[in-house]
């Protein structure tokens, strides 16, 4: 009998509170390698608290997080260096620098200096108007553009585990479009994701697997198509109407 795979990113019991605010409750979540996992859920469900307490950015109040087997680490530039790397919500780009010395940012943890111009190819070829504007300061790009940047930054870590934080937020759909298309082929290409994203039919639409968040607590988990079918996620994140009795 075949063992069963271990997971490359597991999530145990994680709690993380502000003050007296519980926002995230006892979740647990596993990302196999090579997969795409989203975490869907309205605005306040906890998603974010997630992904920045998996990337050290907030404290666990408890549970464990690990990284094929290993205790993941609690400060953000050991998590990046474990193999880890976030495009965060709302892209956070560095405004006052070139679209070029964001990629390099990205890039800074790491020793391997000689494959760092293969990887900024590998970013070009995705975004070519990222090539475009290399030299262009990246607090002068649209919103889209500054989304390629923000998760073509990310990659420059060669993450083992790319974290995506609300990719689509305040995009036109053309644009979503063409996000969710390069998240594909970033995946076929070898990269596991971690998705959180409120545009819930799109997440889906993309992802193997997938989990629902509500108010900090776990609600349902399940292969994503199988989700997309679900009449009670249908009714409450996909624009179903009303939730059938």
């Amino acid at each position: 009998m075949t063992a069963p795979r271990p997971p490359l990113l597991s999530v145990r019991d994680l709690c993380v509170s502000y003050g007296a605010i519980k926002a995230v409750k006892k979740v647990s979540l596993d990302v196999f390698a090579g997969e795409i996992v989203s975490v869907i859920g309205a605005n306040g469900a906890g998603k974010s608290t997630l992904m920045n307490a998996i990337m050290g950015d907030v404290r666990r109040e408890s549970g464990d997080i690990f990284l094929d087997g290993k205790p993941l680490a609690r400060r953000s530039f050991q998590v990046v260096a474990q193999g880890l790397s976030l495009s965060p919500e709302g892209r956070k780009v560095f405004a006052p620098l070139t679209v070029m010395e964001n990629l390099m940012m990205g890039a800074f943890p790491r020793r391997d200096r000689h494959a760092i111009d293969d990887d900024l190819k590998r970013v070009f070829t995705l975004f070519p108007r990222l090539e475009e504007r290399r030299q262009q300061y990246a607090g002068t790009l649209s919103g889209g553009e500054q989304q390629m940047l923000a998760i073509g930054r990310a990659l420059m870590s060669r993450p083992r585990v790319l974290l995506l934080d609300e990719p689509s937020l305040g995009l036109a759909p053309i644009i979503i479009k063409e996000i969710f298309r390069e998240l594909k082929l970033i995946n076929e290409q070898g990269t596991t994701i971690l998705l959180v994203e409120q545009n819930a039919r799109q997440a889906l639409l993309l992802s193997h697997r997938a989990y629902v968040l509500q108010t900090g607590n776990l609600l349902k988990e399940g292969l994503s198509s199988d989700l997309l079918q679900d009449p009670d996620i249908e009714a409450a994140y996909l624009g179903g109407g009303h939730k059938k009795p």
